[in-house]
């Protein structure tokens, strides 16, 4: 089999397996980079006489020249993991051979509400605009936001429909009326056909990558200092959510996380939650004579 046969060898399988189109595009890619890498290191070695030790050498060779991060180390492991084990049928393979990284716990910087206020403000593109105040008021992930169709707002009901988020899961948000009035303004200069926020062509969505320029630029222009992406929109709007007083499980489904605990990092980061306790120093105060 050549390489391109093993890439629909995948391909097919994970569709088989009702994995995302998304998950299929990425494992692919991952296959034909382990297979590059396969070439240059070994002359031509084929994806199936390859062994654990070769898989192991790989994840090294991630590590150590490649310097890729968490996230592309892990979808590497994933693929391979389910290229060998699945689709070739090596169960024989200890899991242990092909370990995953653990992420690091970081805490997002938190944009505050005039850092969002300037934001939007500062960004001079309708579409750009539309689009990074529907991810903050839903609360929704990128690839959410950029999915959304028309048929997705519900003036009369008041929501948003994320349809196949992560997970594969559908789920509702609460439509906010300011947003409403935004995005009627901005269909009525787009009058957008199929994607909400549509790309070069009405056929395709806005590229992942436009979308990020877009928010860069946006804070860069409002003299936010503040690292992180886009991503950054969803981060703040869970922290605000809490800090609000709204219910840890109330965020947990709105957000659609499979797991409480992955939304009680952002009670954590509440400001209203922390700022509340007193350091011990202060309360030496009490003990001056």
């Amino acid at each position: 089999m050549q390489q391109t046969d093993f890439e629909k060898l995948l391909a097919d399988t994970l569709a088989a397996h009702g994995r995302s189109p998304r998950t299929q595009e990425t494992y692919t890619l991952m296959l034909r980079l382990f297979g590059r890498y396969l070439d240059k290191a070994y002359g031509g070695r084929t994806l199936d006489i390859v062994l654990p030790e070769d898989v192991e050498a790989y994840q090294r060779y991630l590590v150590t020249e490649r310097k890729v991060g968490f996230s592309s180390f892990n979808q590497a492991t994933c693929a391979l993991r389910f290229f060998y084990q699945t689709c070739l049928g090596k169960t024989d393979w200890t899991i242990a051979r092909m370990p995953y990284q653990r992420k690091r716990r970081t805490l997002p910087e938190i944009l505050s509400p005039e850092d969002l206020v300037a934001m939007f403000e500062a960004c001079n593109n309708l579409k750009h605009k539309t689009l990074l105040m529907t991810s903050y008021s839903g609360g929704l992930r990128l690839g959410e936001t950029l999915g959304l169709l028309p048929s997705d707002i519900d003036g009369k009901r008041m929501m948003i429909r994320v349809e196949q988020g992560k997970g594969r899961k559908d789920r509702y948000v609460p439509l906010s009326k300011r947003l409403l009035r935004r995005l009627e303004k901005y269909w009525a200069t787009a009058s957008p056909r199929h994607w909400i926020f549509a790309g070069s062509t009405p056929d395709r969505c806005l590229h992942v990558t436009a979308a990020q320029k877009a928010y860069t630029l946006a804070k860069l222009r409002a003299g936010i200092q503040k690292h992180g992406g886009v991503h950054a929109l969803r981060h703040a709007y869970a922290t605000h959510m809490i800090e609000s007083g709204v219910d840890v499980l109330t965020v947990q489904r709105l957000l659609g996380h499979r797991s409480v605990s992955t939304t009680m990092r952002y009670f954590h980061l509440s400001q209203a939650r922390v700022s509340i306790v007193r350091s011990p120093l202060d309360l030496l105060d009490a003990l001056r004579p």
